[in-house]
């Protein structure tokens, strides 16, 4: 066996674990259905979904559905938690139609994007492996879990608020978020998309303030999800603000930002141009 399918094997009882701990914790206070806590369910339902759909792709040896699975697990998740939950009030609406509207986006764009290129490279060397593509999916069952916490756990949990002032300024922090990451793709979509600048980087509009404008926006989103979560969590649910920091961890130290900007040095790198925009606009907060 080789060394990476070993390793493999001892990640994947971990990754298990961790979203074990998640699902302990968020359901502490929160809805039950037949005795079984809400939040927990829905964590199961994260992991169960990532496996069904894995089995195919491994037979098929292919990653077509990998996000567009990703994003009908938010929806299937977030909507099976609320009707589980028995709650309907303001804030549970509001927070189920902000993570709707989010992953109905992201999928589609996701979704469009693999169809157009044909396949992710990213997995050429995980599909062979049963337990490394597993872990895969099962990464993202972890994903789902952490990023989409603040808002499962305001939604199940016992604890009831009107809409406030977290509500409207969690709001405002999403839409600014949704809308400049949405700007940022569209920008860089038509950029590509353009034949005069094929072999070229974009530089222009939003990707002139910020060399990943999309993850910006992507943060901050799911900040004002958490912000609009604040006013009903208690006790162990405080672990749901695990959900912005696991965001902005995992874009800027693992698998985003670090990514591209190799992948952006490796095909611009020493260009006098390339590295005068690297020089002047920030990897990820917006300039002025």
């Amino acid at each position: 066996m080789k060394k990476t399918d070993r390793n493999s094997l001892i990640a994947f009882p971990l990754l298990v674990i961790v979203g074990a701990l998640v699902a302990y914790a968020g359901s502490q206070g929160g809805s039950t259905y037949n005795g079984i806590p809400v939040f927990a369910l829905c964590v199961v339902l994260a992991y169960v979904i990532q496996w069904i759909v894995f089995i195919p792709s491994y037979l098929r040896q292919t990653e077509k559905f990998f996000d567009l699975t990703g994003s009908l697990t938010y929806i299937s998740v977030i909507t099976i938690g609320m009707l589980l939950s028995g709650n309907f009030d303001a804030r549970v609406i509001l927070l189920w139609a902000l993570v709707i509207v989010w992953a109905v986006r992201l999928g589609t764009f996701l979704f469009r994007r693999i169809k157009k290129a044909g396949k992710d490279d990213r997995f050429d060397e995980l599909k062979p492996s049963f337990i490394r593509f597993l872990n895969v999916w099962t990464i993202q069952a972890l994903w789902v879990t952490f990023t989409m916490a603040a808002a499962l756990v305001a939604i199940t949990t016992t604890v009831r608020k009107g809409l406030d002032a977290y509500a409207v300024v969690g709001l405002l922090i999403w839409v600014f978020g949704f809308a400049f990451e949405m700007i940022a793709d569209s920008q860089k979509n038509r950029f590509a998309a353009d034949p005069a600048n094929k072999g070229k980087f974009i530089q222009t509009g939003l990707w002139s303030k910020s060399r990943h404008p999309n993850y910006f926006g992507e943060i901050m989103l799911w900040i004002g999800v958490a912000v609009i979560a604040l006013p009903v969590l208690v006790g162990l649910q405080w672990v749901a603000l695990i959900s912005p920091l696991f965001v902005a961890l995992l874009l800027t130290r693992v698998s985003g930002v670090p990514l591209l900007e190799a992948k952006a040095d490796k095909k611009w790198g020493g260009q006098a141009d390339y590295e005068e925009y690297k020089k002047k606009t920030p990897v990820l907060l917006p300039k002025l």
